[in-house]
C-alpha cells in the first residue's frame, strides 16, 4: 500500500459511522452482512449507509457481492493488511526486523 491509499483508507475511517460500519463486518467476519442488516443494526437510514459503504469500498476497506436486489458486504481483509504493513513498514527505529515477526502474523492470510 502507498501513502495515497493509506490516506483515503485513514479518511475513510475517520467518521464514526464507517469506522463502525468496518468495525461491525470485521466482527460479521466471512458471513458479511447485507446493507440493510448494517443500516438496521447502526440505527442509520439506508441512503445514508450507502454513501458510507461507497467510501470504504472506494478506500479498498470492503468488499460486495450481489445477491439478488441485495449487496452483502464484507470487511477487506488485504486492505486491512495492507494498511498495517504500511504502518509498520519503517517501524523499530530503523530495525524492522526487530517487528518482522508481527508483520509476518498480520501478512499471514490464515
Amino acid at each position: 500500500m502507498d501513502k495515497t491509499n493509506a490516506l483515503s483508507a485513514f479518511s475513510a475511517l475517520s467518521q464514526p459511522t464507517r469506522l463502525d460500519v468496518f468495525r461491525l463486518l470485521i466482527e460479521a467476519g466471512d458471513a458479511g452482512m447485507l446493507a440493510g442488516e448494517i443500516a438496521e443494526a447502526l440505527d442509520v437510514r439506508q441512503n445514508t449507509m450507502s454513501a458510507n459503504l461507497s467510501v470504504l469500498l472506494g478506500a479498498g476497506l470492503v468488499r460486495n457481492t450481489r445477491e439478488g436486489r441485495a449487496i452483502r458486504y464484507f470487511a477487506d481483509t488485504d486492505g486491512l493488511r495492507g494498511l498495517l504493513g504500511f504502518l509498520l513498514q519503517d517501524c523499530c527505529g530503523g530495525r524492522p526486523d526487530l517487528c518482522q515477526p508481527l508483520i509476518e502474523d498480520i501478512a499471514c492470510s490464515c
